[in-house]
C-alpha cells in the first residue's frame, strides 16, 4: 500500500490548482484518484469534474472541491466548453486542466483560445489529439512517419465489410474508430477479438450504413507481449519525464484497462516513442500502448492516448515524478526533475485484477519481461493516507461493477460466440 514517493519536488507552484476533467458516466476510474493524490500529497489545490458527490474521487482527502457535473460525451462542444468556463469562474485563478479520457483532451486542444484565459494547458495543433485519439488518424500518422503498427481497414458500407470479409485473416479485432463518436454511436463495446468470417458478418449486420470501425490484425497473444509508454512533453516536443513498463494483465483480458503491470526499462521503446512525438510536433501527457510481435520482433503502436493513463501512478522516478507532476511543474514555469525511473515497480488495480488473474491462467500469453519479484507496490485504490476513495470503490462496485464486468467478458469473447451461432 504505498504511498506517493521517496522524494518529492519542493519547488511547487501551491497557487496553482489543478482542474481533474473528465466527460462520461464512470464514476469508477482509479486514474482520476490518482491524479488528485499525485498534485494533492504535494499541498496543491485539486478541483475536480465527478458524476455526483459519492465517487470515489470526490471523497478523497486531496480534493478540495468536487464540481458535480454529469456527462455523457455526446453533449455539443460548445456546451461542454461553456461548462468549464463556468467552473474556471468559480475556482478564480488560473488552473491547470488534466484530461483523464480523449473526449476531454480532444475538446481542450479544439478550444485552446476560449480556454486560455482561465486555463493553462499544453499548446499543440488544434487537429493533432483528434486524430490521435481516432485509431484511423492514428494508423494514417503510423504509415506516414515509418511507426510500426498492426495492419488495418476502414471499412465506410457493409458491402466493403463483405468484400473485406472473403479475403481477410482470422482472427481480427474490431475497434470503435472515432473519440466522440464511441460515445453517441458505439459499434462495439471496447476492443473485439473476431474469429471467423460468419462472426464479423453478423456483428457488422448492426453497425448501419456507414460503420464506425477499425477491422485490425490481431496479433497472437501467444506471440506477443504488452508494453506501456508513459511521458511528458514539453512546449518543443522534447521529453521532460518518460517511463516505460510491461502489462501482465488487462481487463477485457488482453484488450482493455490494465489491471496489473511494471515498470521495466526499455530504452528501444523510449527512442521509438521520442522519435515519433518529435515528428508530429505534439506536447503533453501521453499513454501509448504496444505489442511487442515476437514474429517480427518489432514493438506496434496500438493505441495512442493524448493525456493521461489511467495506471499513470505505476510510473514514478527517483525525484518523485510522475507526468501529471512533470506538467504542473513545467505550466507553471518551474524545472522538471530528472532520475531514473523506479524499474520494478508494480501496480495493481484491485477490483479487476482479480477477475483478470483467473482469465489469464487459460490462456497462453506471457511476460517474460516482467521481474519475478517487485520492488514495490502501488495500489489503485488502496492508499493509507487516503482511505476513502476505496471504500467508496467497494461500495459502488460490487453489484453494477460486478455486471460491468461480465459484460465486457461477453463482448470481448462476441466475435467467437458468433461465429458458432451464425448460420
Amino acid at each position: 500500500m504505498a504511498r506517493s514517493s521517496r522524494s518529492v519536488p519542493a519547488d511547487v507552484d501551491r497557487e496553482v490548482p489543478g482542474l481533474i476533467v473528465k466527460f462520461g458516466d464512470y464514476p469508477l476510474h482509479h486514474g482520476g484518484v490518482g491524479a488528485i493524490r499525485s498534485l494533492g500529497r504535494l499541498g496543491i489545490p485539486v478541483y475536480a469534474i465527478t458524476e455526483d458527490r459519492y465517487t470515489p474521487a470526490a471523497s478523497s482527502r486531496y480534493l478540495r472541491r468536487a464540481f458535480v457535473w454529469p456527462t455523457t460525451g455526446t453533449e455539443e462542444p460548445e456546451r461542454l466548453v461553456e461548462g468549464l468556463l463556468r467552473i474556471g469562474r468559480r475556482i478564480d485563478r488560473p488552473t491547470v486542466l488534466v484530461p483523464t479520457d480523449e473526449e476531454a483532451a480532444v475538446l481542450i486542444a479544439e478550444h485552446q483560445e476560449e480556454l486560455a484565459g482561465p486555463f493553462l494547458f499544453p499548446r499543440v495543433d488544434a487537429k493533432l489529439p483528434r486524430r490521435l485519439a481516432s485509431k484511423q488518424g492514428l494508423h494514417e500518422l503510423c504509415v506516414e512517419h515509418g511507426i510500426p503498427s498492426p495492419a488495418a481497414a476502414f471499412p465506410q458500407s457493409y458491402d466493403e465489410i463483405e468484400a473485406f470479409a472473403e479475403k481477410a485473416g482470422f482472427p481480427l479485432v474490431a475497434k470503435n474508430r472515432e473519440a466522440f463518436v464511441r460515445r453517441s454511436r458505439p459499434a462495439v463495446n471496447g476492443t473485439t477479438r473476431i474469429a471467423t468470417r460468419e462472426g464479423l458478418l453478423a456483428l457488422a449486420r448492426d453497425w448501419g450504413p456507414q460503420p464506425g470501425v477499425i477491422l485490425q490484425e490481431y496479433l497472437p497473444r501467444e506471440e506477443a507481449e504488452d508494453w506501456i509508454v508513459h511521458a511528458y512533453f514539453g512546449a518543443d516536443s522534447a521529453p521532460l519525464a518518460m517511463f516505460t513498463g510491461v502489462k501482465v494483465r488487462s481487463w477485457p483480458p488482453h484488450a482493455g484497462m490494465t489491471a496489473n503491470a511494471y515498470v521495466v526499462d526499455n530504452p528501444e521503446l523510449a527512442d521509438l516513442a521520442a522519435r515519433f512525438i518529435k515528428q508530429i510536433g505534439f506536447s503533453g501527457i501521453i499513454d501509448l500502448d504496444l505489442r511487442f510481435d515476437r514474429r517480427d520482433g518489432r514493438y506496434k503502436l496500438l493505441d495512442f492516448n493524448p493525456r493521461m493513463g489511467a495506471q499513470f501512478r505505476l510510473f514514478e522516478n527517483e525525484s518523485g515524478i510522475d507526468v501529471v507532476r512533470a506538467m504542473h511543474l513545467d505550466l507553471t514555469g518551474r524545472v522538471v526533475p530528472e532520475g531514473e525511473q523506479r524499474a520494478g515497480h508494480r501496480y495493481i488495480v484491485e477490483n479487476i485484477d482479480l477477475p483478470a488473474l483467473l482469465a489469464y491462467r487459460r490462456s497462453g500469453y506471457t511476460t517474460p519481461h516482467a521481474p519475478t519479484r517487485a520492488s514495490g507496490t502501488e495500489l489503485a485504490w488502496l492508499a493509507g493516507d487516503d482511505l476513502r476513495p476505496f471504500f467508496m470503490m467497494l461500495a459502488r462496485f460490487v453489484r453494477p461493477g460486478a455486471k460491468h464486468l461480465h459484460q465486457l467478458w461477453r463482448t470481448n469473447r462476441l466475435g467467437s460466440t458468433n461465429s458458432s451461432t451464425a448460420k
